[in-house]
């Protein structure tokens, strides 16, 4: 029983490891781990350096600048061409708002212009009428002027006959009843006078009116014609108006496209700003891709996007090219900003739309409608 007891602990000795063997076996794990961090480095700087020359993002949707048609006149709608879905060419008719008032303002304006021209001759007819009295107004002066110098020298005479007989009727003469004639004479005469220097003062006034008056119709149409006269213009404006809100009666799509949003029916009134329908250019669609901020340190406008949709799959691909940055995160405008100023703020990774441009081509090929989701990868090494 004693060999046995001696016997125990030597076996339990031999079973335990000893300390070199422990310090092999940690050394082992050790350099075990720094292999595995050695060669996640290595992964990590080849694929740094050589795949890592792409971001890509699903949180994509297709976009347009859309038009909405809107009515520049007021009126009741008489006819609506079109309906959603239905696909337009630059100018076709979309909808006819009944024309009847513009025709009515387009002739009361024609007449205005008409009316305007015929003022015109009339203001420069008076001014070749005004100036005939102007010459005739000088021999009428002439004429009053001698009227003047003849009543001057019949009351000179008149005025010696009085001095005569007054000299004759002190030594008795003449009777008193002949110098009271010559006196009524002397009288008879500057009446005469003053009658002709009121004449000759009157020609003189008549002159001056018609001088003016020719200034003024002068200055109405000096340096114009017919058709250049201010209310002229002003009347041709209004015509012209009146045909531009005539031709707006015509609501015609701005360019080729795809009617949506139709909000208009036949009969009802409109007025200007109404809103009738929206037209989606499929020609000219775009896509916002909403890259993570963490993404978007090597990204620049040019570079090259492969796209795919979820409407083909990825059987078709799209190519874009980046054309710029949104001016702010989505957060960044909403409605209601988010405020980070509170206790609990947790940091969220923020995203910010990128437009990239679509080819019209592959577009004209595969169709797209705003709204359809996209799947955007950017190549970073394509400048």
């Amino acid at each position: 029983m004693t060999d046995a007891l001696n016997t125990l602990p030597d076996s339990q000795t031999a079973d335990q490891p000893s300390d070199q063997e422990l310090k092999a076996k940690r050394k082992k794990s050790l350099s075990f781990v720094a292999l595995i961090v050695i060669l996640a480095v290595i992964l990590y700087l080849i694929w740094k350096l050589f795949f890592n020359h792409s971001v890509s993002t699903d949180n994509a949707y297709v976009g347009a600048e859309t038009a909405t048609v809107t009515s520049m006149v007021t009126g009741q709608v008489a006819e609506v061409l079109v309906s959603d879905t239905h696909q337009v060419k630059k100018g076709d008719l979309l909808v006819v708002v009944d024309n009847r008032d513009a025709k009515i303002a387009l002739a009361q304006a024609q007449a205005e212009l008409a009316k305007a021209k015929r003022q015109y001759k009339q203001t420069s007819a008076n001014s070749n009428s005004l100036n005939s009295q102007i010459y005739v107004s000088d021999d009428v002066i002439h004429s009053a002027e001698a009227q003047v110098a003849k009543a001057q020298a019949d009351a000179g005479k008149a005025q010696d006959e009085l001095q005569r007989r007054s000299q004759l009727a002190a030594s008795g003469a003449i009777s008193k009843e002949e110098l009271s004639t010559a006196q009524s004479a002397v009288n008879t005469a500057k009446a005469s006078l003053d009658v002709a220097q009121a004449g000759l003062n009157q020609a003189k006034s008549s002159q001056k009116a018609a001088q003016s008056n020719k200034a003024a119709n002068d200055a109405l149409i000096q340096g114009s014609n017919e058709n250049s006269a201010p209310d002229v213009l002003v009347a041709q404006t209004r015509v012209e108006q009146a045909l531009l809100d005539l031709e707006r009666t015509q609501i015609k799509a701005p360019f080729d496209g795809v009617v949506t949003s139709r909000k208009i029916q036949v009969g009802q009134r409109v007025a200007p700003g109404s809103v009738l329908l929206m037209v989606v250019p499929l020609s000219q669609l775009y896509v916002d891709a909403n890259f993570k901020e963490s993404q978007l340190e090597n990204v620049q406008p040019g570079q090259k996007v492969a796209l795919t949709s979820d409407l083909y799959g990825d059987s078709v691909e799209y190519q874009g090219t980046v054309v710029g940055f949104s001016g702010g995160t989505g957060s960044a405008f909403a409605l209601i900003p988010a405020q980070n100023a509170t206790g609990n703020w947790i940091k969220v990774v923020q995203r910010l739309p990128v437009r990239i441009q679509l080819d019209p081509k592959e577009l004209a090929e595969h169709p797209l409608r705003v709204g359809l989701s996209m799947e955007a990868k950017i190549d970073l090494t394509s400048k």
